[in-house]
């Protein structure tokens, strides 16, 4: 048992003082100190200094590890050109960054105050590093492809990797699904990966309405994406359009990542279905793609949540710097009030995101 004495507590409504918390595996006591000195004579106790503020701990909901090398190597100010150059460097990328790397990344983020975050894993390289870590982990195992003819031989790798993050037994750690976007996953494999979803309870991600390129294509099999398609993968029409990939999403939730390009009927199936939006403004800024609409998403009741993407998108790991960034970006935003949703973005609705029991100074 511990005991930590901060100066301030930061609450869900409000910030208080002359408090501590008692816990071990949880929070047991939330108290004036002498109550909990004498309830619990045998604890450790820590007393922090003045203007100290306690915090939950913050959750990055998406995060790529396995990209962690990246620092100068990709082009950035437009989706297109960044994503060529994500293929041209995919061997250094993938084969630059080995566990050290990873590790790294992970402890990088601890520093940074993130306790808790989404790993999107395309190969399963970061498994070892992921279960090494000292923070609450969702392994999310990414499923792509789009091509009917790789279906099978890419979900048995796919379950695979599955297979392998569930055979991870540490306190901390779950599996999770990613499936990549609408464009690049065939919707046989969509419902094959989600009905493992559903009779699993597992948490669910996917990219969705990231860039102009990802809308015109799922739109009318037109626009930059239509060169992509047909050079590297010989195909001339998209596999699935928006609303066929979302109502692959019926009756279970999930968070979506990006939707800068989301359209006003899309954005009521995601209101309708409860999903929750993650909002990556640095990633979003790099690749050349908009502004999230917040205030639309909050007329329409749909969760947002921040986190930092994966270093191929972004300059640092770090939810302060996020969250900095989207608190000027959305100058139109009440400073203020605006603020507040940005912390609970990292804490209280990323938890919910992820389905862990986290993200609040609170009982148990």
């Amino acid at each position: 048992m511990q005991i930590i004495t901060p100066h301030f507590i930061y609450f869900r409504d409000r910030i208080s003082t002359n408090l501590s918390v008692a816990f071990d595996k949880t929070i047991k006591k939330i108290a004036p100190i002498e109550e909990l000195r004498e309830e619990f004579p045998n604890a450790e106790i820590t007393t922090l200094r003045e203007n100290s503020l306690l915090m939950p701990g913050f959750i990055n909901a998406h995060v790529h590890i396995e990209f962690s090398a990246n620092k100068t190597q990709l082009s950035y100010g437009d989706f297109m050109s960044w994503l060529y150059s994500v293929i041209e460097n995919r061997e250094d990328l993938i084969g630059g960054c080995d566990n050290e790397c990873m590790s790294k990344a992970i402890d990088t983020m601890l520093t940074n105050g993130i306790t808790t975050f989404g790993a999107i894993s395309s190969h399963g390289m970061d498994l070892d590093a992921c279960a090494n870590a000292k923070q609450n982990v969702v392994f999310f195992n990414e499923l792509i492809g789009s091509q009917a003819t790789m279906a099978d031989t890419l979900f048995t790798d796919f379950l695979s990797r599955l297979d392998a993050s569930k055979s991870i037994k540490r306190s901390g750690f779950q599996a999770g699904v990613a499936i990549h976007s609408p464009y690049a996953v065939h919707p046989v494999l969509i419902k094959k990966a989600i009905n493992i979803v559903k009779n699993e309870n597992l948490a669910l991600t996917a990219h969705f309405m990231e860039s102009l390129a990802e809308r015109d294509w799922l739109d009318s099999s037109d626009g930059e994406f239509k060169k992509f398609f047909i050079d590297l993968l010989k195909q001339e029409q998209n596999v699935s359009d928006a609303k066929e990939f979302l109502t692959h999403f019926d009756g279970v939730k999930a968070s979506l990542t990006h939707v800068t390009n989301a359209s006003q009927s899309e954005l009521e199936t995601l209101s309708k279905n409860g999903h929750i939006v993650i909002h990556c403004p640095i990633s979003n800024r790099l690749l050349g793609n908009p502004t999230l609409n917040i205030e639309e998403l909050n007329k329409k009741n749909i969760k947002w949540i921040v986190a930092t993407d994966g270093l191929s998108s972004n300059y640092k790991l770090d939810l302060f710097e996020e969250m900095k960034v989207s608190l000027f970006m959305h100058a139109d935003a009440p400073l203020l009030g605006f603020a507040k949703a940005l912390i609970d973005g990292v804490t209280l609705n990323a938890a919910e995101a992820l389905g862990v029991n986290a993200g609040e100074i609170a009982l148990g």
